[in-house]
């Protein structure tokens, strides 16, 4: 966690997001800035889909797509809309400690049972369909996982500003992940 920068003031936003719909989400959700009214969508924020989280922002703000780990392999054609449609100027790219997409390997059984006894699965199904998953969606650390996301991000769209972040779950605060 040493690689995280806390935003407790507007000083501490890097100067390349300030005024910009990134510094604005910081502002938003760690430093309670009275929010602004949007008509449009500033931002587009890829965030996971755990429901320990949950942003401070105003409507029509941002789009946001969930995603297990803030994994956006599998949704560029959204994050594509989003910009092209939709006019998102920068992305947001937000993962979170404690994610239950780490070490994914070591919840086969619980996924399994889960979906015989929840939704009405076989083994034979359950099983077919994590062992597909785990390598699309496992992640082995946060942080290091939401950094080659950025960068990959940045390679599809080189135009666009995207911010790597992280949430914790303890305090409900955004940090900014330093990338060097």
């Amino acid at each position: 966690m040493d690689r995280l920068v806390k935003i407790e003031t507007v000083n501490d936003i890097p100067e390349t997001y300030k005024n910009q719909p990134i510094g604005n989400l910081l502002e938003y959700h760690n430093l309670n800035k009275p929010f602004t009214v949007y008509t449009s969508a500033q931002l587009l924020i890829g965030m996971c889909m755990d429901n320990r989280k949950h942003l401070n922002v105003p409507d029509n703000f941002a789009f946001i797509i969930r995603t297990g780990g803030a994994n956006l392999r599998y949704s560029e054609f959204k994050v594509s809309f989003a910009i092209s449609v939709g006019g998102a100027k920068q992305i947001a790219l937000i993962g979170h400690n404690h994610c239950g997409m780490v070490n994914l390997a070591s919840k086969k059984d619980i996924f399994i049972e889960g979906m015989m006894t929840r939704a009405g699965w076989t083994k034979e199904q359950a099983e077919k369909q994590f062992e597909e998953s785990v390598p699309k969606f496992g992640i082995e650390n946060e942080i290091d996982f939401i950094l080659s996301e950025t960068i990959r991000l940045r390679k599809v769209y080189p135009k666009i500003p995207i911010a790597p972040m992280m949430y914790l779950v303890e305090d409900n605060r955004l940090y900014m992940i330093r990338e060097s």
